[in-house]
């Protein structure tokens, strides 16, 4: 009797492979739910209709190694259509959809796109940024239950599954471009392979003990490694199901994971932060919801002591990379300990602390930079061979520019950014702590310092703060907070009140951005 295939060697397969195996053993159990629509598929039905995307893209003129656009909200048949493109050997370019036009273009060009599967609901500036395109690019329509849509008047014949000829293809064959954010310039394309993405996904599952019963709310966007790796292919390789509402609801979103069992969801620092903020008492199940899980960015303590307490779900702190797949730490399951304020020990991976300059590894307590190294390191950034250089040394560890301590048990502590990193009169100052100190006071929602030239000091600490609805609070007031915690010197000299904090599309505040946007 053909069972799963295991964790241990998962990442010597394809997804085709795996995909097939699941329709082969799970058949006929859920794999994807629309709570929009209602509509759900099977690992049967996922495996025929990505075969039937796969026969259609085939007709279109892709061959193995194209890259193929996805650009669409999250929906069952978003994920339907990054499967088709995998299997039929193509390198799937999920679209950040709120990058902007100049930053779609690049993207599109860079990555030569000749083909684009996109949905109705993706925008005007993706359909801007393909026609502005020097080179043409044929556009599919995506439907988001199905994947592609039936009306494609490019294709006359009928696309079946027999019409499939699967290309010959091996775990180390590209499966994936995913564009960074590119807080500081235009975006880089890592490369990852159909080896790379199985090893994230087995990494999620094995970390959180993800099983057959589970059931995962994806409420980030798939075009983000976050939400790809971590809830659907976590979900691909422990043959788990999903639900796909098309983005986070705070209104829906403890209703959804009520009305469908859901067992644990993935999360960023921003929405626990407007989930504790909102007033009304949600639906629980807390039998069913075993766990939430916070990436991304680092959650504030105070967030999670508060989110965990209100609502008596555990948060699993994590960190992860779009260069690594997503995860790459994680802090055990209970009843294991977990330690607040670290994102956890390495699993599926190693990790280890190294001096910034000579990449000598560091003792405990002593804070370097953070390096990985494993099978779900990435291949490397497309047309960057130098850069891909600079990222990932001889022996295979990928330089994350993370700044952080390791403790004796293997928890690692994340302090900051290289390049974010504020450094005063010679001393240095991590953003993160007065991000904390300022999340302390009782009228912040949000807050992220920085570092502005300055002539005296070299740098002098500023930050931007997003208050609570209906909350009140003056800078000086927020100055004089940070000074009874932190002492005069690391604390803010200046901060801005916005109604926003730049973000991408994970939700992480882009600290780069914060000093041209307030002059």
């Amino acid at each position: 009797m053909a069972k799963l295939i295991p964790p241990a060697s998962i990442a010597t397969h394809t997804i085709s492979q795996v995909l097939a195996r699941n329709a082969e053993v799970k058949g006929d159990s859920v794999w994807l739910v629309s709570p929009d629509t209602g509509t759900t598929i099977t690992w049967q039905a996922a495996h025929t209709q990505a075969q039937t995307i796969a026969a259609t893209l085939q007709s279109h003129g892709m061959k193995a190694g194209d890259t193929i656009a996805l650009a669409t909200p999250n929906s069952t048949g978003a994920c339907l259509a990054w499967l088709g493109i995998v299997i039929a050997g193509g390198r799937a370019l999920p679209i950040n959809l709120v990058a902007g036009k100049k930053v779609m273009e690049y993207v599109l060009a860079h990555s030569e796109t000749r083909l684009a599967l996109v949905s109705d609901e993706a925008g005007e500036d993706i359909t801007t940024a393909i026609d502005n395109t020097i080179k043409p690019i044929t556009r599919l329509p995506l439907h988001a239950d199905k994947g592609l849509a039936d009306d494609d008047d490019n294709n006359k014949a009928k696309i079946t599954v027999e019409n499939f000829t699967p290309p010959t293809i091996t775990p180390s064959h590209e499966a994936l471009l995913m564009y960074t954010s590119g807080t500081t310039g235009m975006p880089k394309g890592v490369l990852h392979s159909h080896g790379s993405l199985l090893a994230a996904g087995r990494n999620v599952m094995v970390a959180h003990n993800l099983t057959s019963t589970d059931r995962g709310l994806c409420v980030l966007p798939i075009y983000h490694i976050n939400g790809l790796c971590v809830t659907v292919l976590g979900s691909l390789v422990s043959a788990s199901s999903l639900v796909m509402p098309p983005k986070f609801s705070l209104t829906q979103f403890w209703q959804q994971l009520y009305d469908h069992a859901c067992s644990w969801f993935s999360a960023v620092p921003t929405h626990f932060a407007y989930i504790l903020n909102d007033d009304r008492t949600p639906p629980l199940d807390p039998k069913r919801l075993r766990f939430a899980r916070s990436a991304s960015a680092p959650l504030p303590p105070e967030t999670h002591r508060k989110f965990e307490a209100r609502f008596g779900i555990p948060i699993i702190e994590t960190m992860g990379l779009t260069e690594t797949g997503a995860q790459i730490l994680s802090n055990p399951m209970p009843p294991k300990p977990r330690k607040i304020g670290s994102p956890g020990i390495a699993y599926g991976n190693e990790v280890r602390i190294a001096d910034p300059n000579t990449l000598a590894t560091l003792g405990e307590g002593e804070e370097g930079e953070i390096l990985i190294r494993g099978d779900n390191v990435m291949l490397g950034y497309l047309k960057q061979a130098e850069e891909t250089a600079k990222t990932i040394t001889a022996d295979g560890w990928l330089r994350s520019g993370d700044l952080g301590r390791m403790d004796d048990e293997g928890f690692v502590f994340v302090t900051g950014r290289i390049k974010e990193l504020i450094i005063k009169g010679g001393e240095n100052i991590t953003p993160r702590e007065v991000d904390e100190a300022l999340l302390t006071h009782v009228a912040v929602l949000e807050a992220a310092a920085f570092g502005r030239p300055c002539d005296m000091y070299g740098q002098r600490v500023e930050a931007c703060v997003k208050l609570k609805a209906d909350a009140a609070a003056s800078p000086p007031e927020l100055i004089a907070h940070c000074q009874s915690m932190l002492g005069q010197f690391k604390s803010p000299e200046a901060i801005h009140i916005l109604d926003e904090l730049p973000k991408g599309p994970s939700g992480k505040v882009q600290r780069l951005k914060l000093i041209d946007l307030v002059g």
